[in-house]
């Protein structure tokens, strides 16, 4: 029964956003390659040994692998699923040059491979619009109803009543945007605008570096200020509104992740809340408890992330194989076969350190070692 119970709670949701992600991702690169008339040889969910698949009419098989933590088109020509060039492109008939992913235009390349990421953008602002529009968007009014005592807000001089205006020059006209914009900016001062009696006053605020429950997935290091405002109602807006206010959410998603990995490479972060499978497992399951609208929410929040990621200008990623183009673009030609595989070679290894940190991070949070130290102690 705990095996049956874990695999229902966190296995099976983590599977089921994981891989809506990834077929959404998947299939950017495959409807473009389709329009620029390239031979598809397979689409693959998960990578190793097949446990599902069929072959359509165009030849392309569609697989089901044994390890579902990614994913790959495979064109024809490619070597491997990093879309590596084979050995044999210089010996193809013209009608296989035709079809043949490495054979077409460098502008078609660069579309097929950037469609992935994009495709992931667009699920993020489709999803979040359809919530905005028929479930309602969370708003509480950014108006202090409480300041904690030793504080920062306090010791800034925020008061009740207070109307937060704007943070470091952004509008911020949901509670929610304010608490976002704080939590990723730890131990870095913050000018707020607030609204006291009618009249705008210029504050400085440092957020203190606070662990905190995030409702889903356990604990994170965030910054507070300490304040809170109080009511929330779920706002729906028309179709139109509701797509650009999708817009908007993707883009802040994608701002506070860059401003998160940036402040990791500057030192100002330790990135120990990076998250890897077994965190995203975690998340996953704590948010399927919340509910349905809850899982979907999240897999626009993953998407927006995958796509992120995987526009790192790191090979073997999508931004990785952008980065060769834009070398072909200003040289007038491809990078070596050499370069371009010791480049495919460090990409592997980047990936698998970052793979090995976050997991690394996950079974930290989830005291895997503690319990191990306990044990043995």
């Amino acid at each position: 029964m705990p095996i049956l119970n874990t695999l229902i709670d966190f296995i099976l949701p983590f599977l089921v956003v994981l891989s809506v992600i990834i077929f959404v991702h998947e299939m950017g690169h495959y409807w473009v390659a389709r329009a620029c008339g390239v031979r598809i040889d397979a689409f693959s969910i998960g990578f190793g040994r097949e446990l599902l698949g069929w072959t359509n009419r165009h030849g392309t098989r569609w697989r089901v692998a044994a390890i579902p933590l990614g994913g790959y088109v495979k064109f024809f020509g490619d070597a491997g699923a990093a879309s590596n060039p084979g050995g044999e492109l210089d010996g193809l008939t013209p009608e296989e040059r035709a079809v043949c992913f490495h054979h077409k235009p460098l502008w078609q390349r660069a579309a097929i491979v950037a469609a992935g990421p994009g495709i992931n953008f667009l699920f993020a602002i489709l999803v979040y619009a359809v919530l905005f529009s028929t479930v309602g968007q969370p708003k509480t009014d950014p108006v202090v109803t409480r300041v904690m005592e030793d504080m920062p807000a306090a010791a800034a001089g925020i008061q009740v009543g207070d109307r937060i205006v704007s943070a470091d020059g952004v509008t911020i006209e949901r509670f929610q945007e304010l608490r976002n914009h704080v939590a990723l900016r730890a131990e870095t001062p913050i000018d707020l605008v607030v609204e006291r009696d009618g009249q705008p006053l210029h504050l400085t605020v440092t957020p203190r570096r606070t662990t905190v429950d995030t409702g889903a997935g356990g604990e994170a290091e965030l910054g507070v200020i300490g304040i809170q405002a109080e009511g929330i109602e779920l706002v729906r807006h028309d179709p139109v509104s509701a797509v650009w206010l999708g817009v908007g959410e993707t883009w802040n998603v994608a701002e506070n992740s860059l401003t998160y990995v940036w402040r990791i490479i500057t030192g100002r972060e330790s990135g120990d809340q990076l998250s890897g499978p077994i965190g995203i497992a975690k998340i996953s399951g704590d948010v399927a408890q919340i509910g349905v609208l809850a899982v979907v929410s999240l897999m626009a929040t993953l998407s927006v992330a995958i796509g992120l990621i995987n526009l790192f200008p790191v090979p073997m990623l999508d931004g990785g194989h952008l980065l060769f183009y834009a070398v072909e673009a200003v040289r007038g030609r491809p990078m070596g076969e050499r370069a371009q595989e010791y480049g495919f070679r460090i990409g592997l290894a980047l990936i698998l350190c970052l793979f090995v940190f976050a997991t690394w991070n996950d079974l930290n949070r989830l005291e895997v070692f503690s319990f191990f130290d306990k044990l043995f102690s």
